[in-house]
């Protein structure tokens, strides 16, 4: 995949992220679920995309691949591989395959919507110029997801070209364009409420029920909740104290971390930003950072609250013991040692010296 194909999917990415992840309250919370799948695919091949490929994910837990050339639906996860031949594979297989006509025909129109179905652009090599087919990049973003308390929350959004572009909104019926350039396709597609009322069925009923289905499937996997290890470092450099607290080891990814002083919520200004990523061995890592004044890092404490643990966790940075004192005290015993034993062993040594090479009863005389 080239840097520009990079560069177009990174927004889908990250909306990814943030629809997948939602951020735990105070104490142990009901778990919610989701549902997603990811749509993406160039107009041309030079991007190094493909014409259409799917990925589809339960929570975090990939599940499911789908491209154009194959099409055949792959299992991604090893709660799903043994289940290919079931109901509930077939059914996906097909929409799977009715997606990548879907995903097609929505291409040419928002293309033929922006005027580049034909468009072209110039480059040059030197003294010599030609003419290649522009390439135009589509994602799409639509699933469910399941409260703890049952209920619903659909989403179907499209960005085109690395930037948000429709997102359908199943209570009105209706496409909300993100950028005026959206309005043409907006305007044809709420022509077709058939379309409109399929979309809705999908996303309040269909996909639940598909979660729910997956949800079993991978029961004992996709609900484990390991609770994270947490630690507050401090790094010290010439400019700014900085303490870091970080989160390790724990399942699911949906955390949520922050910094009190004084046990009082701290405003977002000098925190860095939270971070999550896999550790590579089917858990997460998070860290959050804070510059804080010299010697005040005790007043300051880092927030932890996870599905995993029953109230919220605190973490404070202690100062170690310094070490030198400690290594002092152990270098000054084994000193005291080795001078009794050095002691003890001259004398001995003395006593069978003498005792070999003078008479016991021998009386050392008075030199007069």
């Amino acid at each position: 995949m080239g840097p520009r194909a990079r560069r177009a999917l990174l927004p889908l990415l990250l909306l990814l992220v943030v629809l997948v992840r939602t951020e735990v309250p105070q104490g142990r919370p009901p778990r919610s679920h989701s549902l997603s799948y990811l749509f993406m695919g160039a107009s041309e091949l030079d991007l190094g995309l493909p014409l259409f490929e799917a990925l589809g994910y339960v929570d975090d837990q990939l599940f499911v691949s789908y491209n154009h050339e194959s099409r055949r639906a792959e299992a991604r996860a090893p709660w799903v591989q043994g289940r290919t031949s079931s109901q509930l594979w077939l059914q996906l297989s097909q929409s799977l395959k009715g997606w990548d006509h879907m995903f097609t025909v929505d291409f040419w129109t928002i293309m033929d919507n922006h005027n580049h179905s034909k468009g072209t652009y110039s480059f040059g090599v030197g003294n010599k110029a030609g003419v290649l087919p522009e390439s135009h990049t589509l994602q799409v973003m639509l699933g469910c997801e399941v409260q703890a308390d049952n209920s619903t929350r659909g989403f179907w959004k499209y960005g085109y070209d690395g930037q948000d572009h429709l997102e359908f909104c199943p209570d009105t019926l209706d496409w909300r364009a993100a950028e005026p350039k959206a309005w043409p396709t907006k305007l044809e597609w709420e022509v077709h409420q058939i379309r409109a009322k399929q979309n809705k069925v999908y996303l309040q009923r269909d996909c639940p029920q598909q979660l729910r289905q997956l949800l079993e499937l991978g029961r004992g996997i996709l609900d484990q909740q390991v609770p994270p290890w947490v630690k507050v470092t401090r790094h010290v450099t010439s400019a700014v104290t900085t303490l870091r607290c970080r989160a390790l080891n724990f399942y699911p990814q949906n955390i949520s971390m922050r910094w009190l002083k004084d046990s009082q919520p701290l405003d977002a200004k000098g925190v860095e930003p939270q971070d999550v990523l896999p550790s590579g061995d089917g858990t997460y890592q998070g860290w959050v950072a804070l510059a804080v004044p010299p010697g005040e890092e005790q007043r300051h404490t880092c927030q932890v609250g996870h599905s995993g643990l029953d109230q919220p966790l605190l973490a404070t940075w202690a100062p170690s013991s310094p070490s030198t004192p400690v290594i002092g005290v152990i270098s000054g015993t084994m000193v005291c040692i080795l001078a009794v034993f050095t002691g003890v062993l001259l004398g001995t040594l003395r006593k069978k010296h003498v005792s070999r090479g003078v008479p016991r009863d021998y009386v050392l005389a008075d030199r007069q």
